[in-house]
């Protein structure tokens, strides 16, 4: 039961605010108002208390907001949803929120379990650096209104803009930060002249009771530093010590203690200068490494805004004429054909009769979805079946899109990983630092309290475990950069260690060694009259697969047909009516094909109307510029194999071509060439799957490293790991290296670190290191880190040709 008691200066159980007027009292526990009551009563009845131990006083207070009830009732206008609305179906709709109160684990706790809150909740997930929480939720159970109110309520109101949804926020630097190096730089300074007369102790430059009076100043000088500059420093070591962690704060904050306590025993008991100066300057240069830090990442983003490098093209129709662009180049209202098995770059209209909506990339349900005429398709889906034609509804989130490349359900594991080896390390490092620090101070005390005091508090300091723990994620990062300058674009660092360990590389033949640029066509059979050329214009200008690409070059600029119920069948071929007339073009099978035809070597494609044999395209396959280069340089430190889906017609000369080293494999369909992979993966074998991401999308899932060759970026495979613009296929024994050469420097990087931190602490365990010098060291280690994994990738980099592109 809820009761009402005079304040006696209790702070709120929720929000931490003093109770000014009335408490309101539940299970004993205080509350400013019915708002943060509300909050309370909400986690308890779903028994998600323990949001109040992660955090001490987590919550925001809710005075202000207990009597505005319907200040969200715009969020119930269909048009408001529209535009804020990710995706939406009958069983659930996706939306993204700017929470900027989200600051500690119990606020991620709380908004990752609000299933357990609302029984609307389907899934949450929290960005903390962004401070954005995605939600799936069931729109039957919960309006969008209500999960704002829900989140409101909760303490954690989302920030909506509506006239500023697309614009990029720009990452500002925390102010209370830099407020708080200001305090300790002026504290510092001011202790440092308090303390000239030790400085220079034996010019006696001023009388021993002036020397007295400066101790003291300088005490009330450090309490600003002490209990202020230093708070961050407090807050993370207690919250890793509430959950039975040690991270790198808490030997920092270890020394901050001793050194401040020693000192004022130094002072008070036995008149002596004390150490305070040195306590200043230590948070300074802390305080100021901190920054550094924060400036650097911003700076960098690596995993988080690759987007910003990763091209999306799409196909727009300007004047019944295609035009391919980049995805910034796309505006509301412009027209877009959308090909079989491409993506929908943005929430659009659906202006064509019909379309089946993949929306397997955003829900992960795989079944297409019938769309008609006027309906709004959302961004992620991907067309199955005949092109259609869309008018854009909503400006197009490239980091929408490449956050859907990053979905969970693609993900690999990190076996072996150089990532998470450094993250166990500076666990396991912080320890041993506590224990030497420990040992020192026992040490020395025998002999020196003062020089034990000071060993204990410079190892605690000097040693640095964020160098170790910097030295992955920036020497990624900075692959990663390169890696996206050459034309080559993964979709996060884990990628580039899991290329480093690739001992297989496995090519598909049809569209990644071959080029359709370079293919030689020709028809045998019937004379091809205007109408049937453009028939078969019509058939193959909708299909994406790399032989009907090379028809339609073959082609040339011919008059289209109108073709109704066009379909393709994957790895058969591709059928349409035309005039109640059904033509099909594939295989023999596919076509009920009978006759013989030459048996020249190359692919070849029947085509058939109305069960009339009309005749064959042969098409020998021209390789593709470089691929030869690629197989020969390869060869001598990977097993090579090469899939293929067509007859072995060809095996004479991709043998002549490529070599007869790799293991050849014909006739293989999608579900061979993921069987395939399935088998190397059981032997040990860490696979490499090169493939042009339509056939063979579930073997780039199953490979250890899947990359997608293509021409238009338009058409890259949520399974790959990784899209290569084919002018840089040349490139990929140089890629491979460079992912080799990268693990090397992190590992470098490593013992740069471990060497730092073993000269440091045995200088610091001596006493031979001041507590302000390791202050200063500390920061230059990371520095030295940054500075030579990004110097060394580049060299590299540049060593490769990989920086020549821009």
């Amino acid at each position: 039961m809820a009761s009402t008691s005079p304040s006696l200066t209790l702070k709120c159980y929720h929000c931490g605010e003093e109770c000014e007027d009335s408490c309101l009292f539940v299970e004993d526990k205080p509350f400013c108002c019915q708002g943060c009551k509300l909050v309370y009563e909400v986690l308890s009845e779903n028994d998600l208390c323990i949001y109040y131990e992660l955090e001490s006083h987590p919550g925001e207070s809710q005075k202000k907001k207990s009597t505005q009830t319907n200040r969200f009732d715009y969020l119930d206008d269909p048009d408001t949803q529209l535009k804020l609305l990710d995706f939406k179906n009958e069983n659930e709709s996706h939306v993204t929120f700017y929470v900027p109160l989200i600051h500690c684990a119990s606020c991620i706790w709380l908004l990752e379990n609000l299933y357990q809150v609302h029984s609307g909740v389907i899934y949450s997930r929290v960005d903390f650096l962004k401070k954005k929480v995605q939600v799936k939720f069931n729109p039957e159970k919960i309006s969008l209104k209500e999960l704002v109110n829900l989140l409101s309520t909760l303490g954690y109101e989302p920030k909506i803009n509506l006239s500023n949804l697309e614009k990029k926020t720009e990452s500002v630097a925390d102010k209370a930060t830099v407020l708080k190096l200001a305090v300790a730089g002026f504290c510092f300074g001011n202790m440092m002249l308090f303390s000239v007369p030790e400085y220079f102790s034996e010019a006696k430059l001023m009388a021993p009771n002036f020397r007295g009076l400066f101790n003291y100043l300088n005490v009330v000088l450090a309490l600003p530093i002490v209990l202020y500059s230093a708070t961050d420093y407090y807050r993370s070591a207690w919250n890793s010590l509430k959950q039975r962690q040690i991270n790198m704060d808490v030997p920092i904050v270890l020394g901050i203690i001793a050194l401040f306590f020693y000192s004022l025993w130094e002072i008070f008991i036995f008149g002596n200068a004390g150490y305070m100066d040195s306590l200043g300057g230590l948070l300074f240069f802390l305080l100021l490494g901190k920054i550094y830090q924060q400036k650097t990442y911003a700076t960098l983003e690596f995993d988080r805004d690759y987007k910003s490098y990763f091209p999306i093209a799409v196909t727009r129709m300007v004047q019944d004429q295609e035009e391919v662009i980049p995805l910034t180049k796309l505006e509301v209202g412009d027209i877009i054909l959308v090909r079989d098995e491409e993506l929908i770059p943005a929430d659009s209209i659906l202006l064509s009769a019909h379309a089946n909506i993949d929306y397997s990339f955003v829900t992960g349900e795989e079944v297409p979805v019938p769309k008609q005429k006027g309906e709004l398709i959302y961004a992620g889906g991907r067309q199955k079946g005949e092109p259609v034609l869309l008018t854009i509804q909503k400006s197009p989130s490239q980091g929408y899109l490449t956050d859907l490349w990053n979905n969970e359900s693609f993900e690999k594991g990190k076996e072996k990983l150089l990532e998470p080896l450094s993250t166990k390390i500076s666990g396991v490092f912080t320890w041993s630092v506590l224990s030497i620090a420990f040992v020192a101070l026992v040490f020395w005390s025998f002999t020196d309290l003062s020089l034990g005091v000071k060993a204990f508090t410079s190892v605690l300091i000097v040693a640095c475990p964020c160098a170790l723990a910097m030295s992955t994620p920036f020497t990624l990062g900075n692959t990663l950069r390169v890696f996206g300058r050459s034309k080559f674009y993964l979709k996060n660092a884990s990628v580039v260690e899991r290329l480093a360990l690739i001992d297989t590389v496995v090519f598909d033949k049809t569209g990644t060694l071959t080029d359709p640029a370079n293919a030689k066509v020709y028809f045998e059979g019937e004379t091809l009259t205007l109408e049937s050329r453009g028939i078969l214009k019509a058939l193959v200008s909708r299909s994406t697969h790399p032989l009907s690409n090379r028809i339609n070059l073959w082609l040339g600029h011919v008059p289209l047909k109108k073709i109704d119920q066009f379909q393709e069948i994957k790895g058969k071929g591709i059928q349409g009516i035309y005039n109640q007339q059904k033509i099909l073009l594939g295989s023999r099978e596919f076509a009920g094909y009978r006759s013989q035809v030459d048996d020249s070597p190359g692919n070849k494609v029947f085509l058939t109307i109305e069960g009339m044999e009309m005749g064959c395209f042969h098409i020998q396959s021209g390789m593709r510029e470089g691929a030869s280069g690629v197989v020969k340089r390869l060869d001598p430190n990977y097993q090579l194999h090469l899939l293929s889906g067509d007859h072995p017609h060809e095996l004479g000369a991709l043998q002549e071509n490529l070599g007869k080293h790799l293991s050849y494999n014909f006739l293989q369909s999608p579900t061979d060439k993921l069987n395939y992979l399935k088998t190397l993966n059981s032997k040990g074998n860490k696979s490499l799957m090169i493939g042009d991401g339509l056939n063979d999308a579930g073997a780039l899932q199953e490979s250890e490293v899947g990359v997608a060759v293509t021409d238009r970026v338009s058409h890259f495979s949520p399974a790959s790991d990784a899209i290569l613009d084919a002018e840089s296929f040349y490139k990929i024994p140089d890629y491979l290296d460079f992912a080799k050469k990268s693990r090397t420097i992190i590992k470098l990087s490593f013992g740069l670190s471990f060497l730092y931190n073993l000269v440091g602490i045995s200088l610091a365990v001596q006493g031979l290191l001041s507590p302000v010098i390791c202050a200063v060291l500390m920061p230059l280690s990371s520095i030295s880190v940054v500075v030579f994994t990004t110097l060394a990738t580049n060299l590299v980099a540049w060593r490769k040709g990989l920086l020549t592109h821009k």
